[in-house]
């Protein structure tokens, strides 16, 4: 039994991995033979041009699901990563925070959206935006669990309150079910007195919810985006991608307990 299906990776803090992390490891899942859609809710769009998808190509976004309402099949599109299906962002997503202020079932659209795919995937991987506002009390409401991608600074341990406490509320006014499956450190770097103590800190704010294997300084994890790849096909056997498939086996033992 699948007790998390649909996870977010969440965190307002910008530049700590989300998408990145959402992309990596939603490849790896694929390439553990699952099917897998990814969500970019991120303005933004770079999960959706990190995955080889041409944005000027796209007929909807998730944009026409939350705002317009239109049916999420329609608009969900193949990637270059095996087993990897995305529901695309783009530019027109900007205005749809204030759009949402407006209109009724505002926190539970993507949810709603979602139900109805549910069942074609064995996991559902959204990408959050960097804030905290309306687009991601959508993916918190719309999922099962939630990932916290983060840095091993100082500045990444401030605003953590906050992202717990809109978490707790979430759980308390719009979706009781909702867990946190795991933080997962990015650009990780153990010869750095600095952050080994920050990872000390980390471990004292989540107990028992740090992922075993943290993903490490790559240039190579860098550079895959810009050619439309995962750094799983990028470059298969190094250390990023051993990394993230680790990282996802883990995942997927927390998800799949019965």
């Amino acid at each position: 039994m699948n007790n998390y299906k649909i996870l977010c990776f969440a965190n307002q803090k910008g530049g700590v991995g989300k998408t990145t992390s959402a992309v990596n490891i939603a490849a790896c899942l694929g390439r553990a033979g699952k099917k897998v859609l990814l969500v970019d809710s991120d303005p933004q769009g770079n999960a959706t041009s990190g995955l080889g998808v041409r944005k000027k190509e796209l007929t909807g976004t998730i944009y026409d699901v939350l705002i317009e309402e239109k049916q999420i099949r329609d608009l969900i599109v193949p990637t270059s990563a095996s087993g990897v299906f995305l529901l695309p962002s783009g530019i027109d997503l900007v205005g749809a925070e204030l759009e949402l202020a407006d209109q009724p079932r505002r926190e539970t659209r993507l949810r709603k959206a979602l139900e109805s795919v549910r069942d074609d995937y064995d996991y559902i991987i959204i990408d959050c935006p960097p804030a905290l506002g309306l687009l991601t009390v959508n993916t918190l409401v719309a999922s099962d669990g939630v990932v916290i991608p983060l840095l091993c600074e100082y500045y990444s341990l401030e605003g953590l309150s906050q992202l717990t406490a809109t978490i707790r509320q979430i759980r308390k006014r719009s979706n009781p079910d909702l867990e946190l499956v795991g933080v997962l450190v990015n650009l990780f770097d153990g010869r750095l007195n600095l952050t080994v103590s920050v990872l000390e800190e980390i471990k004292k704010y989540f107990p028992g919810k740090i992922f075993r294997t943290p993903i490490p300084r790559s240039v190579r994890i860098s550079e895959a985006p810009s050619y439309g790849m995962t750094v799983i096909d990028y470059d298969k056997n190094g250390k990023g991608a051993a990394a993230y498939a680790a990282v996802t086996k883990e995942l997927m033992d927390r998800c799949e307990r019965s």
